[in-house]
């Protein structure tokens, strides 16, 4: 059994939340979004230490093959694998072909490719104290310190110690309501659900197997009949087909016995909507982000983004505006969870 950590690195989002700049062809993992580098290659960098992590298997979407090879080339983090969906079932689906696509004793650390974590020694020290539960077959989670109530996103509750800054998940908790989320975070002992993981290739395979096999079986069978294609697995699309779409919270993380969480506080976003991307900064004196073509002038707490024309403001606050070559998008703070209204809308204007 290899020491080495293997990076799983979930890139087969769309981030419509992203819209305009987030487009199916060019989803937000792809763009680069509080850095020069895109959020994928961000991803990748954080492992690539080559004495503690193997080359990362990638599960993205057919359509993206040649884009993440590209970006991945270009910061010398070749995938081992690029494990490319035929379609789109959520996490379980998606972590079962990487999990197939190893070894079953591969010790697998399962990171979703667009968020963004600015404290990344926190983060690997983290990873680095989950790792003995783990390879002792424990399904490990990290959770992120709270910092504001957040009704945007789940909440896993904090169990008995398991060892050093390593709890055993007593409950995880669904999206709360505001005052539910007040009291978490003035209780404590709670921790926002992050979405990143890491446990044995077999372990996964194992829980999967006992409380979702209606995903595993046509997963398992996608794999065995891929096609292969260099560093490619292409899995056959008609069985994968028939897995169910669900998360790997829901499918698995809930139900298992052994489930452990490692708290940490490592500056993280999900980059979920514009608002959480005027947080990333950089803020002007008047609190606003004023990213490409852009003149602010007397403008206060906005976010203005141009990956096309000149976008020039005078007197404006709390806005949110973004101009692409095709679409400008133009909204309150505080609201950009809605942009999936708006794109609905204008998807359905187009086709009448």
């Amino acid at each position: 059994m290899s020491d080495l950590i293997t990076p799983v690195i979930l890139s087969g989002g769309s981030g419509t939340r992203l819209w305009p700049l987030s487009l199916p062809e060019r989803p937000k993992q792809l763009l680069s979004i509080g850095s020069d580098r895109s959020m994928l290659q961000e991803t990748a960098l954080r492992t690539r230490d080559h004495t503690r992590f193997a080359p990362p298997i990638v599960v993205a979407n057919l359509a993206h093959a040649e884009a993440i090879e590209a970006q991945l080339a270009d910061v010398d983090c070749a995938p081992g694998a690029l494990v490319l969906e035929p379609a789109g079932r959520n996490t379980a689906p998606a972590i079962a072909l990487a999990a197939l696509a190893a070894a079953p004793d591969a010790l697998l650390l399962v990171m979703p490719s667009d968020h963004t974590i600015w404290r990344v020694n926190a983060f690997l020290d983290a990873v680095l104290r989950a790792a003995p539960l783990a390879r002792d077959g424990w399904l490990v989670t990290f959770g992120i310190e709270p910092e504001h109530p957040e009704t945007g996103f789940g909440y896993i509750k904090l169990g008995e110690p398991l060892s050093d800054g390593v709890h055993q998940v007593e409950r995880f908790v669904e999206k709360p309501p505001l005052v539910e989320a007040q009291r978490m975070l003035r209780d404590g002992g709670y921790a926002w659900n992050g979405g990143i993981f890491m446990f044995r290739a077999g372990a996964y395979l194992d829980a999967l197997a006992k409380h979702a096999p209606e995903i595993l079986s046509p997963v398992k069978e996608a794999v065995q009949t891929a096609r292969r294609d260099g560093a490619r697995i292409l899995p056959d699309a008609r069985r994968f087909a028939d897995s169910p779409s669900d998360s790997i919270d829901y499918a698995v993380m809930e139900k298992a016995d052994r489930v452990a969480i490692v708290p940490v506080s490592m500056d993280w976003s999900d980059v979920g909507s514009w608002d959480a991307v005027h947080a990333l900064g950089p803020h002007d004196e008047d609190g606003t982000v004023a990213l490409g073509d852009v003149v602010a002038l007397d403008t206060s707490n906005c976010l203005v983004r141009s990956d096309g024309p000149t976008i020039a403001t005078l007197g404006v606050s709390d806005l949110i505006v973004v101009a692409t070559g095709r679409h400008v998008l133009v909204l309150p703070r505080g609201r950009s969870q809605e942009v999936k209204r708006l794109l609905e809308a204008v998807k359905e204007r187009d086709t009448d």
